[in-house]
């Protein structure tokens, strides 16, 4: 199995990964979506070290850029049918091979990522065949820190954790 201290480029699904899979809907039409802010504090410490962090999902919101802006994530991908397309492009722009890169998602379109990255992992509430293909599974549900606790890991695994939540100490 690949290192994690390979790891250059987390690749997140949204909805059902960084939500936790609801989708909200007013009676004008308007989407909303809930974000979880311990997600959002672990992408920040990932991005500080080095890591890249793109979202990729295949629906559209104006939630999803963003919350993506308050992060600092700029690589967002929505209405993506074929998600290893996308991931193909940010490989090329990257110059990365596919151990360099870590995937979390929940559903069957994730699968194809899942199973090919160097480090994949799933939320605790994802569809079992994704769990199963995943090399690691959240104790976290999506949309309540799965997200956070992939990124923990990765940056345990790189020896980077410590260093980076010293400041909060």
């Amino acid at each position: 199995m690949p290192s994690a201290t390979q790891i250059r480029l987390l690749v997140i699904d949204v909805d059902g990964t960084l939500t936790d899979g609801r989708i909200y809907i007013d009676q004008a039409g308007n989407e909303m979506k809930s974000f979880y802010a311990h997600d959002g504090t672990a992408l920040k410490l990932l991005m500080e070290s080095g890591i890249l962090v793109a979202f990729i999902t295949a629906r559209t919101s104006q939630s999803v850029p963003r919350w993506a802006a308050e992060l600092g994530v700029v690589e967002i991908y929505q209405g993506v049918e074929d998600k290893f397309s996308v991931l193909s492009e940010l490989q090329r722009k990257y110059s990365l091979n596919l151990s360099q890169v870590a995937y979390i998602g929940d559903d069957l379109s994730d699968l194809p990522l899942v199973r090919q990255v160097g480090s994949s992992y799933a939320p605790a509430d994802a569809r079992p065949i994704v769990r199963e293909f995943a090399r690691h599974v959240t104790s976290a549900r999506g949309g309540q820190g799965a997200v956070a606790e992939c990124c923990e890991d990765i940056l345990r695994r790189q020896g980077k954790w410590d260093d980076l939540v010293s400041k909060y100490l």
